[in-house]
């Protein structure tokens, strides 16, 4: 009774704070209610024994991705009225897509309504649950069954960054730049000049 509870209490909070982030006037509140959501769905992770998804959920989207995303919104000097005033033009493309979502969801929902076997369905997590921890076996099966899928992906992710970088860099003419190589090559020879003062006389 009390876990049924706390669920209804989640799931409910959650959807609320989605609700709120798609109809509220200020981007920064938003933002915020976001995060709240964010939080809520790690709590419903939390109830279904998935420590290491809501971990991540708090570290990387909470702690991440909504951190940057109220830092550039509060950040950014954005003209919200001239924003708002092509809405009702993309409301038919707009409404479109949600009835094509909305058809999709309804027949996920179906299906699983009406699925002959369920249990036939969810395979076994292997190693058993009671033998390991969540993140345990997540790790297992991560570094032995799809290691090399695993560093496909860091190798995507990091061609992607390198990527960004590139397209982002800019270089202008007339500043003055940091060369890292220029400064580990000096030595004292060329970086010091030692002159002989008289006294009285000065530099």
């Amino acid at each position: 009774m009390i876990a049924a509870l706390i669920f209804y209490m989640f799931a409910g909070l959650a959807v609320a704070s989605g609700v709120m982030v798609i109809s509220s006037r200020n981007p920064v509140n938003s933002v915020l209610f976001l995060i709240l959501c964010f939080f809520n769905a790690a709590g419903l992770f939390l109830l279904l024994g998935a420590e290491f998804l809501a971990m991540v959920l708090v570290v990387v989207y909470v702690g991440a991705v909504a951190v940057l995303f109220l830092f550039v919104v509060m950040m950014l000097d954005i003209n919200y009225v001239k924003l708002r005033e092509g809405f009702l033009q993309y409301l038919p493309t707009g409404g479109l897509i949600g009835l094509v979502l909305l058809v999709e969801l309804a027949t996920m929902f179906g299906g699983w309504a009406f699925a002959p076997d369920v249990e036939a369905l969810v395979r076994a997590p292997t190693p058993t649950v009671d033998q390991v921890s969540n993140t345990e076996a997540l790790g297992r099966l991560l570094y032995t069954n799809y290691a090399y899928l695993f560093q496909a992906s860091g190798l995507i992710l990091l061609v992607a960054m390198i990527g960004t970088i590139l397209l982002t860099l800019r270089r202008r003419e007339g500043v003055r730049k940091q060369v890292i190589s220029d400064q580990v090559a000096r030595t004292a020879k060329n970086s010091i000049e030692i002159r002989k003062v008289t006294t009285g006389s000065g530099i």
